[in-house]
């Protein structure tokens, strides 16, 4: 796994622990080990089921996230899925109750989510559109008690989705969490920088995330926002083992979704997935993401992110060679080119 030295906010490597694979005491232990070897922080994300059978774990994320901010110094990020499983306002209390017990040290990122996590609650999934506009009418319920909130008053709320009656945040830090969110296309990442302080992008070639981080700009531009405080960050996998044979085996075990061909956000089953996940191969993986146990050759990976004036990055590994090996996460440095 990669790390980097520096604490300022452009070149920030932020390690995301997987509960999906780890128990959350082992997750907490982890995000510690990650913290000393110069993560910045710590990202999670709220799910109830694994994506295979085989993770054995789907803990939940704001509980463990508490936690983890008493074992480390570096940023706790929570990714969530408001209105489905949790209301809105019930995301926004439990963002503000973790800005507030590790100030300057919480962001919020918001997703559409995927129907394996948020059907169980026995609703109606929507088509992508719809969930793309419900995460947009959910976050503007978020801003406004964020706002509210933090000035002492009460606000309200009225959507084509979701409806907040008269109130607000009685556990409030003084500055607002950041609130990020995720963006697929170049539509969602316009609307992002109108109305939020950033947006999270899955890498990809390069051309489409030039295209997502212009859609952003633009649309931050539109409403008068300045592109020079935006938060652009790049989600990015990657399988490093003691060798290239092991992260090979560990990709493929541990997370074989990376290979897919097509998208998941409508599978409903662990089990589903399980079946499909049998289809990919180790081509399906090395055409999607690095694998090695070259340190150098992830570095580089996620230097290229870094070029396309990405800030931060998030990384991840895939699988558990990095706590198998004692925690002991290989270091290098990032450089920075804009």
């Amino acid at each position: 796994m990669m790390s980097s030295s520096m604490n300022s906010t452009p070149g920030e490597v932020h390690h995301v622990v997987a509960l999906e694979q780890f128990a959350p005491d082992a997750a907490v232990e982890l995000a510690a080990a990650a913290d000393k070897s110069g993560f910045a922080g710590t990202v999670v994300a709220d799910r109830f089921q694994p994506w295979l059978p085989s993770q054995g774990n789907a803990s939940f994320a704001w509980a463990v996230l508490g936690a983890i901010g008493q074992q480390t110094t570096g940023m706790v990020t929570a990714s969530a899925v408001p209105g489905y499983r949790m209301h809105p306002a019930a995301v926004a209390q439990a963002s503000a109750t973790l800005a507030t017990l590790y100030p300057n040290r919480h962001r919020l990122i918001l997703s559409a989510g995927d129907a394996i996590d948020e059907h169980i609650v026995g609703q109606y999934w929507p088509e992508a559109s719809e969930r793309a506009a419900r995460l947009f009418d959910a976050a503007e319920v978020i801003r406004k008690l964020f706002a509210a909130s933090a000035k002492g008053n009460d606000t309200r709320h009225s959507g084509p989705h979701f409806r907040l009656e008269s109130s607000r945040l009685w556990t409030m830090p003084t500055s607002p969490p950041l609130m990020q969110v995720w963006a697929g296309g170049p539509m969602t990442a316009r609307r992002a920088g109108r109305t939020l302080d950033g947006m999270v992008v899955q890498a990809g070639p390069a051309e489409r995330m030039a295209a997502l981080l212009n859609a952003f700009r633009e649309g931050r531009r539109e409403a008068g926002r300045s592109t020079e405080s935006a938060q652009t960050v790049v989600h990015a996998q990657l399988s490093w083992a003691p060798t290239d044979d092991e992260a090979m085996t560990q990709a493929l075990r541990d997370w074989p979704m990376a290979g897919l061909r097509f998208p998941r956000g409508d599978i409903r089953s662990p089990f589903d997935v399980d079946q499909l996940a049998r289809s990919v191969t180790a081509d399906d993986i090395r055409a999607r993401i690095p694998v090695s146990s070259d340190p150098e050759v992830h570095r580089a990976y996620l230097q290229s992110f870094f070029d396309l004036a990405s800030t931060p990055s998030i990384c991840t590994t895939l699988g558990r060679a990095h706590r198998a090996n004692g925690s002991r996460l290989p270091a290098v440095r990032f450089s920075r080119n804009w």
